[in-house]
């Protein structure tokens, strides 16, 4: 199922990069924006707290579990990888839908390609230097515009928002794209993240306003 996934994303990614085209909001946002969500053109920062200032020189990210390569990251090592752009919306469970966002960044399946997950891996778990974390199924995971995000309208994605890094996987509730990334776990079985364990839905379907548990 997973390499089906990954080739179709693949191709996917193939057809974006031909048609480009975004529908102007007007004619966009009935059937763009979930229920329950209000859209806004500015961008509010959510976090724990704590924005931790990580040195480009220091930051890295580790991708391990059940994986054939586990792979350990640094800045210049990581954006050597082939960049992906891509225009997505993004939904807040606190009721704000921001559309047409520009990330710019590695593809996950770019990532997924090079770790080579084994079969029995179903669940991605993202971990943050800011004590975060939060689950993904992998087949979810690799949906063609999820990326691990570094810039962010053109400009690096800054600190306030999760940068240097952080993860984008616009299908779901912003939670699940966690901020200040710093290493990715291939797991068999589902475990429960910062904010799911705390009453949050462990879908987190924005158009089915799966919210909370």
């Amino acid at each position: 199922m997973s390499k089906e996934r990954y080739i179709s994303t693949k191709e996917a990614w193939a057809r974006k990069q031909v048609a480009k085209g975004v529908k102007p909001l007007e004619e966009a946002s009935a059937e763009r924006l979930p229920p329950g969500q209000r859209l806004t053109t500015n961008f509010p920062v959510l976090d724990l707290g704590i924005k931790p200032d990580i040195p480009l020189a220091e930051w890295t990210l580790a991708i391990d579990g059940e994986v054939e390569t586990p792979l350990t990251l640094d800045w210049t090592q990581f954006n050597a990888l082939p960049q992906v752009e891509d225009v997505s919306d993004f939904h807040c469970v606190t009721t704000w839908s921001k559309f047409d966002c520009h990330w710019s960044g590695v593809a996950f399946t770019e990532l997924y390609e090079r770790v080579r997950p084994n079969p029995v891996a179903q669940y991605v778990y993202f971990s943050s230097h800011d004590g975060y974390t939060t689950n993904v199924p992998l087949a979810q995971c690799l949906d063609d515009d999820v990326l691990i995000a570094t810039h962010f309208d053109g400009e690096p994605v800054t600190q306030e928002h999760g940068g240097p890094a952080r993860v984008i996987i616009p299908k779901l509730y912003a939670w699940k794209g966690a901020k200040f990334i710093k290493s990715m776990h291939f797991l068999t079985e589902d475990k429960l993240g910062f904010w799911e364990i705390r009453g949050y839905s462990n879908s987190a379907d924005p158009f089915k306003e799966e919210r909370y548990a």
